[in-house]
């Protein structure tokens, strides 16, 4: 295997982008459609990362605007959603780090929180937690509390609290939760 190289998306990737998305969900119809959706709207803010493997994008990952409806205003947030592997690619550390890659580009944002719907286990390893101790409620109750995660950016001052709210896109492709089969 070559070395892989980790950097922000450019033009002229999407189709490869949709593609990795595509085949790494091919168990979940519709995640690609979402990607493309969230680039069409006003939650893409530009945020999207990909691992290249000479020259060839292998993994991607999307950070989009959402909000957080808090006391005093709704405040931007970010969700990192989707991460993608081109299937061939998995289970090699190239997601671990292309998300270490991508979160160090965060750093200078203005959103305070990060946040996802994951595996506990696997995305403590970036500073994930969960959300509801900290004073985070879930925008679905099918999104298992386990799952709903945050990860505190350098503007977080630390005093949010509220309810997540999605962008539309989520909702449009019923891409929130979990559902039953």
């Amino acid at each position: 295997m070559g070395e892989i190289d980790y950097r922000a998306e450019e033009p002229g990737d999407e189709a490869d982008v949709h593609e990795v998305v595509r085949r790494a969900f091919s168990h979940h119809a519709g995640v690609d459609a979402l990607v493309a959706d969230l680039r069409a709207s006003d939650g893409w803010l530009g945020l999207s990362f990909v691992a290249t493997l000479d020259g060839a994008v292998v993994a991607h990952v999307a950070f989009t605007r959402s909000r957080l409806d808090a006391r005093a205003a709704l405040v931007d947030v970010l969700v990192l959603s989707p991460l993608s592997v081109a299937p061939a690619h998995q289970g090699r550390g190239i997601a671990t780090a292309l998300v270490r890659y991508a979160l160090r580009r965060l750093q200078a944002r203005p959103e305070p929180l990060v946040f996802l719907e994951g595996s506990p286990r696997y995305y403590a390893r970036f500073g994930f937690a969960p959300a509801a101790p900290v004073g985070f409620r879930r925008p679905s109750l099918r999104i298992p509390e386990a799952a709903f995660q945050v990860l505190a950016l350098p503007a977080d001052d630390g005093s949010w609290s509220g309810t997540l709210v999605y962008h539309r896109a989520f909702w449009d492709h019923d891409a929130v939760g979990l559902r039953p089969g």
